[in-house]
């Protein structure tokens, strides 16, 4: 289950009417002033929000809650950063005079409260009243007490006005490239539906029909399941301790999907942690050998395999030097990269990431790409991707693979491969996926993440 939909069932009104504001040590305030620190990490210091977060190695303040906070936590940033620009609007109309410029921790204290107030099912009232403990707790805000009130409150009686504008809520550069990439309109429907939390896919080892009926899901074209609204823990849901299924989204199922048979045939999933497409191949028969280069990644990547019954051979090595005892018959390179397509999982993406460190993202994954064509046999594939929404670290870098290979031949894909999704695939027989693709008349079955992916075969 998301964060935001865990906060709503977690964190209703009857529950947090109940909270006490007597005392420092308020019910709920430790969760809020987390949320302000860890959101001032994301904005400020360009911190993955993952990492702060991370349940075994996560911020020292965020560690200290109990994971009922904790989810709250995760809620209140999903909330403000899907949200941030529209945020920022209806702050700024609610006060006389802009904020001072210096007075950041002030403004990450004003949206944390206000993601609260417009976009989760929380009382306002504790969330007006907890910011004002925490402003007068913070020498920094302590002089804007009165204000934070003042501003919170009425965004409280007038949120009906704001909830609903239209904002861009990304960095400007993120939406220049995308503009650059994809026209305004498409553009405008990616930022549209970036701002909202996306359905939770699963594939299935069985039939995705059955599977949609038994969890009351959707099943895709694509042969994934799309599960709306999930009650309770998705652990517990069936399926899912006996390793029926794995989360993973429908566009990131795509590139697995483009060997054709390949049962009997030695794969090499070559940055494969945490190991959704490693599953996918062992499924489809192969015999998988699943490198990384984080001793880390691997462990849990054969927790994950352990669960759903796979077995694979992992290797914790550096792919850039990587030179197997013999070629396998194929080889899937999803590579490092901006994660620009996964913004609605990760809304902390478009301040985390920048122009600069896009371009060297790309020339790693050209890199590694060069390497990764040299582990294949004459005759065997190569599939390249990446969850990346910009074009330079995917369509830039397939193009250049074939300019300067002349022992690489590009091998068309074609719609039946990916579910009959033709609009998906370009003029060259790459396969382009972005959020505001696989729309559905039901806004929680809309979307997919941004991918893309390109076959090629190795002629000599």
């Amino acid at each position: 289950m998301s964060a935001e939909r865990a906060a709503k069932r977690n964190f209703s009104r009857k529950q947090q009417v109940t909270e006490s504001f007597d005392g420092e040590d308020r019910p709920g305030l430790a969760a809020r002033q987390c949320a302000t620190r860890l959101l001032g990490a994301v904005i400020e210091k360009h911190t993955s929000l993952d990492g702060l977060t991370d349940n075994s190695n996560g911020h020292p303040q965020y560690m200290a809650l109990d994971d009922r906070d904790r989810s709250l936590v995760r809620a209140i940033l999903g909330a403000a950063l899907r949200n941030r620009g529209a945020i920022e609007a209806a702050i700024s109309q609610m006060i006389d005079r802009p904020l001072p410029e210096n007075a950041v921790a002030l403004k990450h204290l004003l949206h944390v409260a206000a993601a609260q107030i417009l976009y989760l099912d929380l009382p306002d009232r504790a969330a007006v009243d907890l910011a004002v403990t925490a402003a007068n707790g913070d020498p920094r805000n302590r002089r804007f007490a009165s204000m934070v009130n003042a501003v919170l409150r009425r965004l409280s009686r007038e949120k009906e006005t704001f909830a609903n504008r239209a904002a861009v809520n990304v960095p400007s550069w993120f939406e220049a490239s995308l503009v650059a990439a994809y026209g305004k309109e498409k553009a405008g429907a990616i930022l549209e539906i970036q701002a909202k939390e996306p359905a939770v896919d699963l594939t299935v080892k069985g039939d995705p029909q059955v599977w949609a009926e038994r969890l009351g899901g959707l099943a895709l074209p694509t042969g994934s399941v799309r599960l709306a609204n999930i009650e309770g823990a998705l652990t517990s849901l069936p399926g899912f301790a006996e390793g029926e299924w794995w989360v993973q989204d429908t566009a990131a199922s795509l590139p697995a999907k483009l060997f054709g048979d390949i049962t009997g045939k030695r794969v090499a999933d070559l940055c494969a942690a945490p190991g959704g497409k490693t599953a996918q191949l062992a499924l489809a028969g192969a015999n998988v050998t699943a490198l990384d280069l984080s001793a880390n990644r691997l462990k849990r990547l054969r927790a994950n395999l352990e669960r759903l019954h796979f077995t694979a051979d992992t290797v914790e090595a550096n792919l850039a030097v990587y030179e197997p005892a013999e070629p396998f018959d194929a080889v899937l390179l999803d590579a490092p990269c901006s994660s620009t397509g996964t913004v609605r999982r990760h809304p902390d993406v478009p301040w985390t990431k920048s122009p600069e460190e896009i371009a060297k993202l790309a020339a790693l994954q050209a890199k590694l790409l060069d390497h990764a064509v040299t582990l294949v046999r004459p005759g065997g594939t190569i599939v390249f991707s990446n969850c990346s929404l910009d074009p330079s670290e995917g369509e830039t870098v397939a193009k250049q693979l074939i300019a300067k290979n002349p022992a690489i031949e590009l091998v068309p894909v074609v719609a039946e491969e990916i579910g009959g999704l033709a609009d998906l695939i370009t003029k060259e027989g790459f396969v382009r996926s972005t959020p505001a693709d696989l729309p559905n008349d039901d806004a929680a079955l809309s979307g997919m993440d941004g991918f893309f992916a390109a076959r090629f075969r190795r002629k000599y």
